[in-house]
């Protein structure tokens, strides 16, 4: 027992002595910020000194640093960027940058997704004090979760203060839709594609589940080409443990090796390729053996891309112009919420406190209310600083249903795989993590070493 003792008590020191090192980093950190906004100033001077040489004058500044920090040209120019914001209109979060309450990810999050709030000011279209609603309302959000979770949420709070303004920033930015492509080393290249985002995520979510089909089913066909190849002339002469054997060449005198789009690239007899090498296969099957708006494919037709839209009801019915919610990223201009809506039948109908929490949905089925109102009210994984969408999670009961928990609302969340797992029954007690359900959805994880981490149920922005 006192060895056991120990052992806690050193796992304990440890984190704490984690925990207190990664605040002394953020607070160097804010100082070698202050440090570019110091720098900035002096960049002013010289420019009133020779202001012909603007461009040349900041190039050099930016070549200086890139080269002593051995860091890319664009990385430092952000840096000077997010600096110049912190030090000039972000008071507040610069303070607690300093006092190590924040990290640098966290700061980064905070002032680029503000960019909205300090247009309005400087335009005149909300007042001055709006930027310091900002700030406070998102240091609460980045003092308590993960840098992605305050990107996701500081948009929306940011969005929610510029009112209109986000409509209108999102129809000026629909025109910069574009392909672009550049090459990288070893025979690669970047194919970059500016779209919408509500159809970047349903395009990933769709690659994801048809990646993850083939993923599933590679020994089936692994078996259906063993099968064929022993009546194949062409195959038989390239067995199947000779090195020549590549599914990726053409082989000689004439012969090819055909390939079915709909299983994302070549049906190697060993298919070893990861979820994202079969995404790239998948989405260049796609688009070059498929017609524009007839794109189906032939053996995954029933997969199709989710993605989760929440929209006021006045709006749905073009009473006014406010933003829609893309759950879980941001504002959606309404008019795409409209014509999504339009295209949809699964339909849930939300019913929000006056703090923003959902409370209920309408639907026929008990069961299937459960999950949609879960689904709408968790958004990601529960546990604290965790993405993943409720589509890809479990719902799990908190208290466990074979000890007496119920199968209820506020006792069921969702998961991820990963984060479910840890309260299993079958980990080590001194290992085993425990969540518990607080009223208002807010979900309490008590550490191995004791430690509680709570995780708030996510709110919904109002748009006004």
């Amino acid at each position: 027992m006192k060895a056991s003792a120990n052992s806690i008590d050193q796992r304990e020191a440890l984190l704490d002595a984690w925990v207190e090192k990664r605040r002394g980093i953020a607070a160097l950190e804010a100082e070698a910020s202050a440090l570019l906004a110091d720098r900035l100033r002096l960049l002013d001077d010289d420019v009133r000194e020779q202001p012909q040489h603007r461009d040349s004058i900041h190039r050099s500044m930016i070549a200086e640093y890139s080269a002593a920090g051995r860091m890319s040209k664009g990385s430092i120019e952000y840096a000077f960027s997010d600096a110049h914001f912190l030090e000039a209109e972000h008071p507040i979060v610069r303070d607690a940058f300093r006092r190590g309450a924040l990290s640098a990810a966290h700061v980064r999050e905070i002032v680029r997704e503000g960019i909205i709030v300090r247009q309005g000011v400087r335009e005149g279209r909300v007042d001055a004090e709006t930027l310091t609603v900002y700030d406070t309302a998102a240091l609460v959000v980045a003092e308590q979760d993960s840098p992605a979770r305050t990107r996701t949420m500081v948009r929306q709070i940011a969005s929610s203060l510029a009112g209109e303004t986000v409509v209108e920033r999102h129809r000026r930015a629909h025109g910069e839709r574009s392909v672009t492509l550049r090459a990288l080393d070893d025979g690669l290249a970047l194919l970059q594609v500016v779209l919408p985002e509500y159809l970047a995520h349903a395009i990933l979510d769709r690659l994801t589940r048809l990646a993850q089909h083939v993923i599933a089913t590679r020994g089936d066909r692994a078996a259906r080409a063993d099968d064929s190849r022993r009546d194949d002339p062409v195959l038989n002469r390239y067995p199947v443990d000779d090195t020549r054997f590549d599914a990726h060449v053409i082989f000689g005198e004439g012969d090819t090796f055909t390939t079915d789009p709909s299983l994302g690239g070549p049906p190697l007899l060993t298919d070893e390729r990861g979820i994202d090498a079969v995404r790239a296969d998948l989405l260049s099957n796609l688009l070059l053996t498929t017609d524009p708006s007839t794109a189906e494919g032939t053996a995954l037709e029933s997969i199709r891309a989710r993605i989760q839209v929440t929209i006021a009801a006045e709006t749905l019915a073009g009473g006014d112009e406010r933003p829609a919610e893309l759950d879980g990223i941001g504002a959606l201009h309404p008019d795409v919420a409209r014509d999504l809506a339009g295209r949809n039948g699964g339909w849930s109908r939300l019913f929000l406190d006056g703090a923003g929490t959902v409370t209920a949905t309408a639907s026929y089925a008990p069961t299937t209310a459960m999950r949609r109102h879960l689904q709408a009210r968790d958004q990601h994984c529960r546990f604290p600083g965790c993405r993943t969408p409720v589509h890809r999670c479990q719902v799990d009961h908190n208290h466990d249903h074979a000890k007496g928990g119920s199968t209820s609302i506020d006792n069921l969340s969702h998961f991820c795989v990963g984060h479910h797992s840890l309260k299993h029954p079958d980990i080590a007690e001194k290992h085993r993590w425990r969540a518990r359900q607080l009223p208002g959805g807010d979900i309490e994880w008590t550490s191995p070493l004791g430690r509680v981490y709570t995780d708030a149920s996510p709110r919904r922005v109002m748009f006004v």
